[in-house]
């Protein structure tokens, strides 16, 4: 099953390169994977039948005690045949219903395959967790493939109402299975209903639970999103919206029902909502002229009937729910091909525009009768079978329960209507009419009627096979409470009360029929009203107007604005949350040391005087002060590699502000001045004195030994390395620098994408060294005809600054520094395993190198000081790290584990290499990389930026 399953996704990612070279074919290659679950589910019938179960698991997360667990019984052997069966059938209708030039259809076989994937794996998951996420990718696929025709509104409008309802009510699902797994203490959906939870909170769950089943098999009030559906192609309607995704609702009512249907409140739910949408359904059905949405009606009408028997929760009620179920996925899709034929031949599914097509067309009309007859219940089709059973099982419960007196009511003018609504789909499809042109088919091959042929001769057949069929089904029944006298599904039981009630409701449905003029008259006088409907889009609308105007009053690009919003809601909520603990520190410490203090006071005066600065650059110098100061408090506390860290950080990111300073005023306030000054100033110290109370209380809370105790001998004896800083980073906490590196590349990107006008492409000059000697001399020559300086050149660039920027002194430090820095970082990076450092900290100094040049010799110096593109720094600094990652698995260990070497080498010695220096070369370019990227955007593209509009000034 785990392999079928994985060859689901394969296959549906390749179908779209399938299409390029079969077509159509494309689908009859997607029919294949289908077809063998549903000969995989045939070979294993006779272990199922037999009272087996056939279960596959695969640990998922080991921890949590989670498993991809899968599990095929009776139950979901049916469905699991419904699921492939008509999944291959409706593939090989597609490879005839889609013309060849069809747009997206490589995209559309894949997420249809896709989808019976995910029902595929939905209906033999024995985990709850496992169960949801297929459930929920089924909304998402669903979502794609009813908005297929992406040009037209209405296709994209009801997928997303379908996206919206079903995925809303999977996730109130979700809090219902969460409930049921902690109460029980298991995810494993048998042990939960081999020894069902008990309790108020477990009636609550169970509750939540069916609100995502009935949103999705769309019982009111959430029917309204299955008509609208249509939109979506025909065969999407036969597959999801008669055999499998609507079915998802029923079977995990069915599902559940062994352990939860005596639960207070479920079968009131079941049964009133049930009858509600049967009745609903089949009165709007007959109003309909549109042979497929007469087909969505009677569709959500069908459902709600399922909804009442499967969810019964008595042992002659499963097992007829079990048939019906079965006779409603293959006389509903056949339907649903037919439209599809009847659309193609007359090039209209408007019943008001069809006439005579059943002499044109005898044997799809025949295919026709065959599907109707099964839906209305008339012998000898399965229908008819699973109607007769249901009846008769709701009347032996009528002594018992008066609810089933309500629910009998309601399947048997259900099914009035539904008799009614099957005569006016063949006579409104098939039958001649007065006034009407009669309509001229065009000729459809033969092999169009293959896929509906074999679905509705399949409800013919097991109709005169019942007695074998309930042998199957029998062991679902099996799970519910015995009874003295069990039913059996069978094509005649003699003349008792459930005969004549179907006679009743198919002399009734005839009739209604008969007057459907009269019908049409009485339904028009109440057309309009509230509707489910109208009420969604109603309140769509208010949430479109809504989020208008919170988004008009909240999104008035002030950053100001923003940050103040911000600090408000932080300081509300975390007041309220220190306000209300009581668990406060009894004693502080002030300082470890003197020096403390001190330093502390210098921040302080230095925080002060950065909101007083009237220029920017004094303000950036200001606010550096209290990151140096932090890097001196972390070098008393004894952690020189947070200390190198920090001052280095601050450099470069000194640095970066100057640069962007460039751009900017001089001046705070000079284009822009602050507004609300005592406002801002009591928001701030509000947030700063919060900070400071969080930061004690935290400190105080804590009442056992911290973790970090433990980190030295792990860094030891796990990262064989000394720096416990380091060896963290690469090793024991490897997972979260591999994703601050992803978040590094991601900041990198968008620095540069908000730099660049019009293209992200590596401007600076790209050329071996003798190449960018002859063009500085180029450029060198031009200065020195403009008047040259006298003073000689230190590095390749520097002549080619204006005279005014250049500094010699910065040139000769950055000329006898550079090469030194360099071999500094490496020293770092590798020394940093044992000693401070590592490959963060050398690559900052590495980018201090490059800094260093930019500033002494303008942006051609930095293009050949750095002769690669940061791009591909940034790539092989990612790479390097998620190899190392990688590389253990293939030697049967967990990702990341790290090992190392050592050995006697001439000249240097003991040598020990510890493989997480790997990743920690990664880190070392990822940042090089970034400082690079700042570098070439932030200073050499808006220098030439600069340079341009100088140019176009004096031209």
């Amino acid at each position: 099953m785990i392999t079928l399953l994985l060859l689901f996704g394969v296959v549906a990612v390749a179908l779209p390169l399938v299409t390029r070279f079969a077509g159509r074919g494309v689908f009859l290659v997607g029919a294949l994977v289908p077809a063998g679950a549903f000969v995989h589910a045939l070979m294993v019938a006779p272990a199922v039948l037999a009272g087996g179960d056939v279960t596959e698991s695969l640990p998922w997360v080991p921890e949590l005690d989670l498993a991809l667990a899968f599990r095929m019984d009776v139950l979901s052997w049916v469905l699991t045949l419904v699921v492939t069966g008509v999944g291959a059938l409706v593939f090989v209708y597609c490879s005839r219903y889609f013309r060849r030039d069809e747009e997206g259809l490589g995209r559309f076989s894949g997420i249809l395959l896709a989808f019976a994937g995910a029902m595929y794996g939905l209906v033999l998951a024995d985990d709850v967790y496992l169960l949801f996420v297929f459930w929920e990718a089924t909304s998402v696929l669903s979502y794609l493939l009813i908005g297929h025709y992406t040009a037209r509104k209405t296709s994209r409008g009801a997928a997303l109402q379908a996206l919206l309802v079903t995925t809303l009510g999977g996730l109130v699902m979700l809090v219902g299975l969460v409930i049921l797994a902690v109460t029980a203490g298991t995810s494993s959906i048998s042990a939960l209903l081999d020894a069902p939870p008990e309790g108020g909170l477990v009636v609550a769950g169970v509750l939540l639970i069916l609100v995502g089943a009935l949103s999705k098999s769309a019982i009111f009030p959430f029917h309204f999103w299955l008509p609208a559906a249509m939109a979506a192609p025909t065969p999407v309607s036969a597959y999801l919206h008669a055999a499998a995704m609507v079915k998802a609702g029923i079977y995990l009512i069915a599902r559940m029902a062994p352990g939860f249907a005596d639960s207070p409140g479920w079968r009131e739910t079941l049964v009133v909502l049930g009858v509600i949408t049967m009745l609903i359904g089949g009165w709007t059905a007959l109003r309909q002229s549109d042979l497929k949405l007469m087909l969505a009606y009677g569709t959500v009408s069908q459902l709600g009937f399922l909804t009442i028997v499967v969810g019964w929760g008595t042992r002659d009620a499963a097992l007829v729910g079990l048939a019906l179920l079965l006779a409603h996925a293959l006389f509903k899709s056949t339907l649903f091909l037919v439209v599809g034929i009847v659309d193609h031949r007359a090039g209209t599914r408007d019943l008001r525009r069809l006439s005579g097509l059943g002499r044109e067309a005898p044997i799809l009309a025949v295919i026709t009768a065959l599907a109707l007859a099964s839906m209305a219940g008339l012998p000898p089709l399965l229908g008819f079978v699973a109607k007769e059973g249901v009846l008769t099982a709701l009347l032996e419960a009528t002594t018992e329960s008066p609810l089933a007196w309500v629910a009998l009511g309601g399947i048997v003018i259900g099914s009035v209507l539904t008799v009614a609504y099957s005569c006016r789909f063949f006579w409104g499809a098939f039958c001649r009419k007065k006034d009407v042109e009669q309509v001229r088919p065009v000729t459809e091959s033969p092999g169009f009627l293959v896929a509906p042929a074999i679905l509705g001769a399949s409800g013919l057949v097991l109709g005169l096979l019942a007695p074998l069929v309930d042998g199957w089904l029998a062991g679902y029944a099996e799970q519910f409470e015995p009874v003295a006298h069990p039913y059996h599904l069978a094509l005649w039981h003699g003349l008792e009360p459930a005969l004549a009630i179907s006679a009743f409701t198919i002399l009734a449905g005839g009739a209604l029929f008969w007057q459907r003029s009269r019908v049409e008259a009485f339904q028009s006088r109440f057309s309009g009203g509230v509707s489910a409907a109208n009420s969604y889009w109603a309140s769509m609308r208010f949430i479109d107007r809504l989020a208008a105007r919170t988004t008009s009053l909240t999104q008035r690009g002030s950053l100001p604005f923003y940050l103040g919003v911000i600090f408000l809601v932080f300081v509300a909520v975390t007041g309220v949350a220190l306000a209300l603990n009581r668990s406060w520190p009894t004693e502080i410490r002030p300082w470890d040391y003197p020096a403390q203090a001190a330093i502390g006071l210098v921040m302080i005066i230095a925080a002060f005087a950065a909101t007083r600065a009237g220029k920017r650059y004094q303000a950036v110098v200001l606010v550096g002060v209290t990151g140096s100061g932090m890097a001196v408090l972390f070098a008393l506390q004894g952690a020189p590699d947070l200390a190198l860290t920090q001052i280095l950080v601050e450099v470069v990111t000194l640095v970066a502000f100057v640069l962007v300073l460039r751009r900017l005023p001089a001046r705070l306030g000079e284009k822009h001045g602050s507004v609300h000054r005592v406002r801002r100033a009591l928001l701030g110290s509000a947030v700063g004195i919060l900070i400071a109370v969080i930061a004690v209380v935290a400190l105080g809370a804590r009442t056992g030994l911290p973790i970090s105790l433990e980190w030295p001998e792990l860094a030891y004896e796990g990262g064989h390395g000394r720096n416990v800083v380091n060896v963290a980073i690469v090793d024991m906490r490897a997972w979260d620098t591999m994703g601050e590196l992803s978040v590094i590349i991601a900041a990198a990107t968008g620095v540069a994408s908000l730099i660049f006008i019009s293209g992200r492409a590596n401007n600076l000059p790209r050329m071996p060294r003798r190449k960018a000697r002859e063009d500085i001399a180029v450029r060198l020559r031009a200065s020195a005809e403009s008047g040259p300086d006298g003073r000689s050149s230190w590095l390749f660039a520097g002549r080619t600054l204006a005279p005014r920027n250049r500094s010699i002194l910065l040139e000769v430090v950055a000329r006898l520094l550079f090469h030194s820095m360099i071999v500094v970082s490496v020293y770092l990076l590798f020394a940093g395993h044992n000693a401070p450092g590592g490959g963060f900290a050398g690559g900052l100094v590495a980018g201090l190198a490059l800094v260093a040049r930019y500033l002494a010799g303008g942006r051609f110096e930095l293009g050949a000081a750095a002769p690669i593109d940061a791009g591909k720094l940034l790539g092989t600094g990612l790479a390097l790290a998620v190899g190392t990652a990688l590389v253990p698995l293939f030697f049967g260990v967990e990702a990341l584990t790290s090992t190392f070497f050592e050995a006697e080498i001439w000249l240097f010695g003991h040598v020990e290499f510890v493989t997480s220096t790997i990743f920690d070369v990664g880190v070392y370019l990822v940042v090089i990389g970034l400082t690079l990227d700042v570098l070439r955007s932030l200073g050499a593209e808006v220098d030439r930026q600069q340079e341009e509009e100088a140019e176009a000034v004096k031209s």
